[in-house]
């Protein structure tokens, strides 16, 4: 009885583990085409599959790794089990990909799509419908952004505008912030695809119908073998990745400068409004020292200038020429602190010789590749 106490709290702790495993919807697809759904526990999967648990935890966003003969894929929320005979696309229902699932993934399977690899075997075509899947994902995501960065920036680098528009501005941020995370995704499958390329062996296992039936694998009709065919499949998709990536980039370095052109002409109307407000406090100066003197004779005190009606005239006169002439020195001496300063004086001497040296090392340096060619062709030789 004792024993028997002992053992059935484990029993009971396995039996409530396995029924809150958790269940996958599954969407199997085989070579023909044929499409089939159904949901199971993930130990009944992977134990089908001859997998371990670990195998279908997907823990990285973007993976391709094999087991047992066995290719794994995740594509961030695609993920993808491939076999010689079948694909399984896993959680189908939460991935919002109703169109490509069921109208476009089955013909390409079936080799009525227009994939390249329609007369190699299954597995081919598996890795090349989900990469094409994820490169036109991409592409679409880039096709979205660029139309509206252009729009935004013509719109913001405007030169008759005085202002910026914030609403614009938050407009660019928010596609800024899209951007990079469209070139975050492109690094991280560049990354992914650049391991696989670096490893013979993983391109070697990524060949399942190798280990399952070597005649089919022995060469295909091109008379190139079929794991060169993998790393061509891969590196095609990596160059297109790479092209992506620089569009991206491009698109980066002109936000980048029309933030720059932005900057510029916001600091050119501040400094013309500080330039104003300077010559305004001048001008102000100017009349406030000759003012003294109307301040001096609208004193209550008697003299005897104020009998003649020409004094004030004179006065007024005065003030209003004292106040100008001081205003014009002060307005020279700003223009003469603010000019730029004149580039220093090249002679004529040097400017002659300068691209005629410039000549001889290019020289220099072209016999110099052209002999370090000659060389190693004659070694190679």
């Amino acid at each position: 009885s004792g024993k028997f106490y002992q053992h059935a709290p484990a029993e009971a702790s396995q039996a409530t583990l396995a029924s809150v495993s958790p269940v996958f919807a599954v969407m199997k697809l085989d070579k023909e085409g044929n499409t089939a759904f159904f949901e199971k526990k993930k130990t009944e999967l992977y134990q089908e599959l001859g997998l371990q648990a670990r195998d279908l935890r997907f823990q990285h966003l973007m993976s391709i790794a094999t087991r047992n003969n066995r290719i794994i894929m995740r594509m961030e929320f695609l993920k993808a089990v491939i076999t010689p005979e079948f694909l399984l696309i896993l959680d189908y229902r939460n991935l919002n990909l109703e169109h490509w699932l069921f109208n476009e993934l089955a013909s390409q399977l079936s080799g009525e799509g227009q994939l390249v690899t329609y007369s190699l075997p299954f597995e081919f075509r598996a890795i090349e419908a989900i990469l094409q899947h994820w490169i036109s994902k991409l592409q679409g995501r880039l096709n979205t952004l660029q139309p509206q960065i252009l729009e935004t920036l013509e719109a913001l680098v405007d030169p008759k505008l005085l202002s910026v528009d914030r609403s614009k501005l938050h407009i660019l941020l928010q596609n800024g912030k899209s951007l990079s995370e469209l070139e975050t995704d492109l690094k991280v499958f560049k990354e992914t695809i650049l391991e696989i390329l670096d490893e013979e062996e993983l391109i070697e296992e990524l060949c399942l119908s190798k280990w399952t039936d070597p005649q089919v694998f022995e060469e295909s009709t091109s008379g190139i073998d079929h794991a060169e065919e993998m790393e061509l499949l891969l590196e095609n998709y990596y160059r297109q990745a790479e092209d992506l990536a620089n569009e991206a980039r491009e698109l980066r370095v002109l936000i980048d400068d029309s933030e720059s052109i932005i900057f510029i002409n916001l600091d050119s109307h501040r400094n013309v409004m500080m330039r104003l407000n300077l010559q305004l406090t001048m001008g102000t100066f100017s009349l406030s020292l000759f003012g003294l003197i109307g301040v001096a004779f609208g004193m209550n005190l008697e003299s005897s200038l104020e009998e003649d009606p020409r004094i004030f005239w004179l006065v007024t006169g005065i003030m209003f020429l004292g106040s100008g002439l001081i205003w014009r020195r002060l307005l020279s001496f700003l223009g003469r602190h603010l000019e730029p300063p004149l580039p220093p004086h090249v002679p004529a001497v040097l400017k002659k010789s300068q691209p005629a040296a410039g000549r001889v090392e290019i020289k220099n340096n072209l016999k110099a590749e052209t002999f370090g060619l000659s060389r190693s062709t004659l070694t190679n030789q």
